[in-house]
């Protein structure tokens, strides 16, 4: 009797994560961001650090940004998330507010660059009354606190049809902010593993 011949098996590559940790100003995107980055020891991308000179500049004199403002900012962040992964890095942790679901459109077209990339957001939930305290005490930083109203009347907080969106509460101290939001991530990448 004679043997059949085998199927060669398709090995699927490991799928690489884009991280992108959102909420509006003074929710503790850089902190979080960061905290993730250096615990799975991937690369980090601040988006305020990409923001044209025109851009930081209306910000700073207090006038809101509007969706056109925000295009090439929105793009260069997905392209630049995108190259973080071309250097063998298995994912990527970025910040970007994406207040509207649009904006997040945009970042999701990263998915598209390889069948092994997925974009997942992080969306850090806060009240406005906490943002404001937290941006009131901020130093050195081009967002003034008469902004997060702004945000907040454009946001348009991740509903259920965004299944690629976790949401973490930011009303609990730091530490457990940091903790839940690692574990989620962590239990994410588990389950794509």
């Amino acid at each position: 009797m004679g043997s059949i011949p085998s199927t060669p098996v398709k090995e699927t590559p490991p799928l690489r994560h884009i991280w992108i940790i959102t909420g509006p100003s003074g929710c503790g995107k850089s902190t979080i961001a960061q905290f993730i980055a250096r615990e799975l020891q991937l690369p980090y991308i601040e988006g305020d650090d990409y923001h044209s000179e025109s851009n930081v500049q209306k910000m700073a004199n207090g006038i809101p940004l509007t969706d056109d403002d925000r295009w090439s900012w929105l793009e260069t962040l997905r392209n630049k998330a995108v190259e973080a992964l071309t250097f063998g890095s298995d994912g990527c942790v970025v910040t970007c507010s994406a207040l509207k679901r649009k904006y997040r459109d945009i970042i999701r077209l990263a998915g598209h660059a390889a069948p092994d990339v997925v974009v997942r957001f992080v969306y850090l939930q806060a009240s406005q009354e906490l943002l404001l305290q937290r941006v009131k005490a901020r130093a050195g930083h081009f967002f003034k606190d008469n902004m997060v109203k702004g945000q907040f009347e454009i946001l348009e907080e991740p509903d259920e049809t965004e299944q690629d969106v976790l949401v973490v509460p930011v009303k609990h101290d730091l530490p457990i902010v940091k903790a839940l939001a690692l574990q989620k991530v962590e239990l994410v990448m588990q389950e794509s593993s």
